[in-house]
C-alpha cells in the first residue's frame, strides 16, 4: 500500500470527507483496502458516514464491487440502513442497476424492513440480550433509531431505504404502503416519514394528491399529520409545480371544512398554519373560533391568522392571548400586537410582554414593537429599559426601535449594545444607527 492510500485508509476511518476528497483528486486509490482487505468503502458504509461514502463514489469507488461473502457496497448499505449512505451511493450511478441487481436490494430492504432492524438482527447474531437502541440524525435532520445487538449496528431505515430503492428503480409503490411506512414508527421526523412524503411530492398527479388526501379522514391522527406535511407550501404546491393552479384550488376547497371538524391538536395546528401559509379566506373565521381550544399549539398559531391591522374583534382575541399561561402562546400574541398602535387602555399588554419573564416573549416582542406603529412614550420608554438587559439581541432590537422612533438617546443606546458577532453583524438592526445619524445628524 503506498503511503497515500494509507493516508485515504486513515482518513475514511478518521470520517473526514474533506480529507478524503483532496487524498483522492491527489492520485490515492478509491479502491484502496481498508480493514480485513475490504474497500475503504466498505468502511465507510459500516460507519455510517455517508459525506465520506459520497467522496470516495464521486472518486470513482465502486458500489457495485463483488465481495468475497458475495454482497457489494450497495448491499451493505442496504442492510445498514442509512438512507443518507445508501443516497451517497445510489444518486451517483451513470447507468440503471441490473435487473437482478436491483431485486436483491429491493427484496433486502422489504426483509429488513418488514421484520424490523432489532429483530433481523437477533435472528442474525443469535443475541437474546437486550439491544442498544439510541436515535441519531442520519442526513438533513432526519432522525432513525441505531440499534446495536451481537457486535453489529444497523439504523432502522429500512423504510426510507425501500421507498428510496423504489422510486430510483421507477417502481411506483402503492399510497397506501407509502403512507403506511411514513407513520409507522409514530415520528415526523424519522426519515421513513421524509422519505414518503419526498417521493409522493415528486410523483406529481392528480391521481397521488387525491390518493394520499384521502387520508385526511383516517382515524389515526399520523395519517392526518402526514397529509397535511405532503400539503405544506413547497411540496406539490410550488411556482414551478405543474399545474399549480388546479392543486391550489383544490387545496383550498380542503382545508377550511378539515380545519372546521379536525379533532386532534397537533393536526390543526398544522391546518391553521397552512390556512396562515395559503392566505386563505377562511383564516379569520378558523382564527376566532380556536382561541380557546384547550392545546397551546392551537392557540399559538391563532394571532398569525388575522390580516394586518388588526380589526377590532381580532385585536380582543390576541390581546386576551397576550395574557395567556403559555409562553409561545404569549410571544405569538406579541409578534401581533408589535405592530399595532394601541390605545391607552390596550398599551399595557404590549407593555407586559416586553417585561414578560420568558426570554422568547420579550424577544418577539421586542422585535415586533422595535418596527411598530406604537410611538407613545411609554413604549418608548420601555425600549430604553430593555437596553439593561444580558441577551444582546434584545438591546439591538430595543436600539433599533429607539432609532427608528428618532430618539435622541439612540447613539448611547447603540454603545449599549455592545460589538456584534458575526451572527448579528449584517442584522439590518445593526444599520439603525447610521440611518439615525443620517436623518438627525446630516453634516456628521
Amino acid at each position: 500500500m503506498t503511503e497515500r492510500d494509507a493516508a485515504l485508509v486513515a482518513a475514511v476511518r478518521a470520517g473526514d470527507g474533506e480529507r478524503v476528497r483532496d487524498l483522492l483528486g491527489a492520485g490515492a486509490d478509491p479502491a484502496a483496502a481498508g480493514e480485513e482487505g475490504l474497500p475503504v468503502l466498505c468502511a465507510a458504509v459500516d460507519a455510517f458516514a455517508y459525506e465520506v461514502a459520497e467522496a470516495l463514489v464521486a472518486g470513482g469507488a465502486d458500489p457495485d464491487r463483488a465481495l468475497p461473502d458475495g454482497t457489494t457496497p450497495l448491499l451493505r448499505a442496504v442492510e445498514g440502513g442509512s438512507p443518507a449512505v445508501v443516497s451517497a451511493l445510489l444518486d451517483a450511478r451513470p447507468a440503471p442497476l441490473p435487473e437482478a441487481e436491483r431485486d436483491r436490494l429491493i427484496v433486502t430492504a422489504r426483509w429488513w424492513y418488514e421484520r424490523g432492524a432489532e429483530g433481523e438482527l437477533r435472528r442474525l447474531t443469535g443475541a437474546d440480550g437486550p439491544a442498544d437502541v439510541r436515535w441519531v440524525r442520519d442526513a438533513e435532520g432526519h432522525r432513525v433509531e441505531e440499534v446495536a445487538l451481537g457486535g453489529r449496528t444497523v439504523r432502522a431505515g429500512h423504510g426510507a431505504v425501500l421507498t428510496q430503492l423504489e422510486w430510483h428503480c421507477r417502481i411506483l409503490a402503492p399510497v397506501g404502503e407509502l403512507v403506511a411506512r411514513a407513520v409507522r414508527h409514530g415520528d415526523p421526523e424519522h426519515a421513513d416519514w421524509w422519505a414518503s412524503l419526498s417521493v409522493l411530492c415528486r410523483r406529481q398527479s392528480a391521481w397521488t394528491w387525491q390518493e394520499v388526501v384521502a387520508f385526511h379522514r383516517d382515524p389515526a391522527p399520523l395519517c392526518r399529520a402526514f397529509v397535511a406535511d405532503f400539503l405544506s407550501p413547497g411540496w406539490m404546491v410550488s411556482p414551478v409545480t405543474g399545474h399549480a393552479r388546479w392543486y391550489e384550488g383544490k387545496q383550498a376547497e380542503l382545508l377550511g371544512g378539515w380545519a372546521d371538524t379536525e379533532r386532534d391538536g397537533r393536526v390543526l395546528a398544522q391546518l391553521l398554519w397552512l390556512l396562515e401559509a395559503d392566505d386563505h379566506p377562511a383564516a379569520r373565521v378558523a382564527g376566532l373560533r380556536h382561541t380557546g381550544h384547550p392545546d397551546p399549539g392551537v392557540r399559538r398559531r391563532v394571532p398569525r391568522l388575522f390580516a394586518r391591522p388588526l380589526d377590532p374583534e381580532a385585536l380582543r382575541v390576541v390581546l386576551d392571548l397576550g395574557r395567556d399561561l403559555d409562553g409561545g402562546v404569549r410571544a405569538a400574541a406579541a409578534e401581533a400586537l408589535g405592530g399595532e398602535e394601541l390605545s391607552e387602555e390596550d398599551r399595557p399588554v404590549l407593555l407586559a410582554l416586553l417585561r414578560d419573564g420568558d426570554p422568547e416573549v420579550r424577544s418577539c416582542a421586542a422585535f415586533a414593537t422595535a418596527r411598530g406603529a406604537d410611538r407613545s412614550p411609554r413604549i418608548t420608554e420601555a425600549l430604553w429599559e430593555l437596553l439593561d438587559s444580558e441577551e444582546q439581541e434584545l438591546r439591538l432590537s430595543a436600539a433599533y426601535g429607539l432609532a427608528l422612533r428618532d430618539d435622541p438617546r439612540t447613539v448611547e443606546a447603540y454603545a449599549r449594545v455592545g460589538p456584534l458577532g458575526p451572527e448579528l453583524a449584517a442584522d439590518p438592526r445593526a444599520d439603525g444607527l447610521w440611518r439615525w445619524r443620517f436623518r438627525n445628524e446630516p453634516s456628521r
